[in-house]
């Protein structure tokens, strides 16, 4: 009896160390934003960002020491600018990223084209497809990120902080008196975002109303007449933030053509810092504040007895 008293402690620690053996080997699996399964032996020690906003997410998710390689206009933390670039968002540099040889590529599904999409998949490297729809989506891809990176702690303290946010501005905003908004993405054609597009839900966030939001595709094309129908009170772009793109971002002095629209009316003709609100990533939180503000501007503009 007194051997096998003796013997437990050591029965123990090598019962405990298969333990900590299986579950430092276990798989990790998470699902992406097209409902597809990623799977990965072991935490991620080598990716790949194909989006800004991807590279964004994976700094904030505690992995920024792990990117081996981003696209153009990844600037956000500014020590992103020093990743190794594999092209951009229209042209992906295919030999650059088989030669990083990395174990996990993140990609924007509507970014990146999709022949290359179908090339990347050939290489058998696990892509995560990122494509947030709504503003509670930031804080799930984090999450999945922190697995996938094995930086979890990181990853849910930036989720809930993102979350907190987000709640302080719903609670303050969203049952403020609704204003119709138009959301120009550009201006030659025309273009606007549906319901389903997350800047879409910010604005629900802000009490705010898209004119557009039934409309086919996620990225509608709009006529002048539609607008001028429609009658928005409030007209939101976005401006050039630190982040100046090859071609200039759309103006709204144009609408000023038309005075009897209300929103040109009103001068409630606003422009956000595009960095902030077209990239769907922690900083999106300051995008929402800022229309959040605007829309409460346009609210203090109405007449005298307007609801």
């Amino acid at each position: 009896m007194t051997r096998l008293l003796r013997l437990i402690p050591f029965t123990c620690a090598a019962l405990l160390a298969c333990v900590y053996s299986f579950s430092a080997h276990a798989t990790i699996t998470v699902t992406d934003d097209t409902g597809a399964p990623v799977s990965l032996a072991a935490p991620a020690q080598r990716v790949i960002s194909l989006a800004p906003h991807v590279t964004e997410l994976i700094y904030a998710a505690g992995g920024g020491s792990k990117l081996v390689g981003a696209v153009s206009y990844s600037d956000y933390p500014p020590e992103a600018k020093q990743i190794p670039r594999v092209g951009d968002n229209k042209a992906l540099d295919l030999e650059r990223i088989v030669a990083l040889k990395p174990d996990l590529i993140v990609v924007w599904r509507h970014g990146n084209a999709q022949a290359q999409l179908d090339r990347l998949r050939e290489l058998n490297i696990p892509l995560f497809f990122s494509e947030p729809h709504q503003l509670d989506d930031i804080a799930a891809t984090l999450g999945k990120l922190g697995q996938l990176l094995g930086t979890s702690s990181t990853a849910d303290a930036a989720a809930n902080a993102y979350r907190q946010e987000i709640a302080r501005l719903r609670l303050r905003y969203a049952s403020r008196a609704p204003v119709s908004v138009f959301y120009q993405v550009w201006d030659q054609p025309l273009m606007t975002l549906n319901g389903t597009h997350m800047i879409s839900d910010v604005i629900t966030l802000c009490g705010g109303r898209n004119v557009f939001a039934k409309l086919q595709p996620l990225v509608p094309t709009v006529s002048t007449e539609a607008v001028l129908a429609a009658n928005p009170e409030a007209i939101i772009t976005a401006s050039a933030g630190a982040t100046k793109p090859d071609t200039p971002l759309p103006q709204l002095d144009t609408w000023r053509a038309w005075p009897s629209l209300k929103a040109t009316a009103r001068n409630n003709l606003f422009a956000i810092d595009g960095d902030l609100i077209n990239r769907p990533a922690p900083r999106l939180a300051q995008g929402a504040a800022q229309l959040c503000e605007d829309l409460d501007v346009a609210r203090s503009r109405r007449p005298a007895g307007e609801p």
